[in-house]
């Protein structure tokens, strides 16, 4: 059924994503490359497609050129329309001068005025940075069953991961009663996502009043949240229920493209219900060569494979040389593995020519191959 509600998306793309090494050298963390033909933002963006979003803000920072290009208007998810559709939103120059957004909650403050125009009844805040399939319109109806004034997307982690996160302690009800940052001991295991829901006249008062504070660290999960609960606001959280990575380092960001490859894999790409969308690179079809060996692969489109290719994702004109062998890795698109090199969990960014073999069969270490040599995790 089609969603009527007034509602708006601001989805955060500007992170640099210093934990990915030369994976973002060139880009923004959403922009990387993710899955074979995806890149990170396309998870969020084909969300809120199919969440059926008419209005959705892309606010943009670090080095986002590359990005941008994959954006376009917004044709591949359906958002090049006449009427809402896809706006991209970047840091500015007014009569204060020019500044960069210096947290999650000013970055939506700067662009209250697109908010205004859209007039939207509910703000939805979503990162560019994760992996996941959600169906947007689940979050807002509990958050309007509840007669909440926000509503946080949480999932439960593993209790010993759980000081690594933004920790929601709630009452039966799902009412969040105390919020801990990162809590060296943490009373419960319900993990903020980083995906909220705002009634956008609450939100934009809040916004304001955040933005007089000098004290304020301008963030949502430091601050904005934190002043609803002082202030009493109702504050609810949506338990989600299914596959979701934060891929912020190369190790996570390695697993996360193998797990594709498992036919059991709870974010099934191959869902028909609920695509995930990606620009097109019109490029011809792959070939494997009479002497390739290959074994749980995904391979993409202008690939030519002459060698052997175990349990590892190759993006698109990815050249594996006869005589080559790549297991467990994920080659980014344009590199070439000459023949005679072995490759064990790697992962090589674009446009590589590697020559020499990486890692051995007992090896658990991950390696980047880049432009700056080989880097370990």
């Amino acid at each position: 059924m089609r969603n009527t509600n007034k509602i708006a998306a601001m989805l955060l793309a500007g992170g640099q994503g210093t934990r990915l090494k030369s994976l973002t050298k060139h880009m923004a963390k959403p922009g990387v490359p993710f899955g074979g033909k995806y890149r990170i933002i396309d998870f969020a963006l084909s969300n809120a497609t199919n969440s059926d979003i008419r209005d959705i803000a892309v606010l943009t920072q670090y080095k986002p050129q590359l990005l941008n290009e994959h954006l376009g208007i917004g044709q591949a998810w359906d958002y090049d329309r006449n009427s809402g559709g896809l706006s991209i939103l970047s840091p500015y120059y007014t009569e204060e001068g020019g500044r960069w957004f210096s947290g999650t909650a000013n970055a939506i403050y700067e662009n209250i005025e697109y908010l205004d125009n859209v007039d939207p009844e509910y703000v939805l805040i979503l990162s560019g940075d994760h992996i996941y399939k959600m169906d947007y319109t689940e979050l807002l109806a509990v958050h309007k069953k509840k007669g909440a004034e926000a509503t946080i997307a949480v999932m439960e982690v593993e209790w010993e991961e759980a000081s690594r996160f933004g920790i929601m302690n709630t009452n039966e009800d799902g009412k969040v009663i105390e919020f801990e940052e990162k809590p060296e001991n943490p009373k419960s295991n319900l993990a903020s996502m980083g995906i909220y829901i705002f009634n956008w006249k609450t939100l934009r008062k809040l916004l304001i009043e955040d933005y007089a504070d000098e004290e304020s660290d301008y963030d949502f999960g430091k601050n904005i949240i934190p002043k609803m609960l002082n202030d009493s606001y109702p504050v609810y959280v949506y338990k989600f229920d299914g596959y979701w990575k934060d891929v912020g380092t190369v190790r996570s960001y390695w697993q996360a493209n193998l797990d594709l490859i498992n036919p059991d894999n709870e974010l099934n790409i191959y869902d028909d219900d609920w695509r995930i969308f990606t620009r097109a690179l019109n490029l011809p079809p792959h070939y494997i060569g009479k002497e390739a060996v290959l074994e749980d692969v995904l391979i993409n489109e202008a690939c030519v494979i002459d060698g052997k290719v175990s349990n590892s994702t190759l993006f698109s004109n990815v050249t594996i040389e006869k005589g080559a062998e790549v297991y467990n890795s994920v080659i980014l698109s344009g590199s070439l593995i000459k023949s005679g090199v072995k490759l064990y969990n790697a992962v090589v960014t674009e446009d590589q020519v590697v020559s020499k073999s990486v890692g051995n069969e007992n090896d658990d270490k991950v390696y980047l191959i880049s432009e700056d040599g080989v880097e370990v995790e």
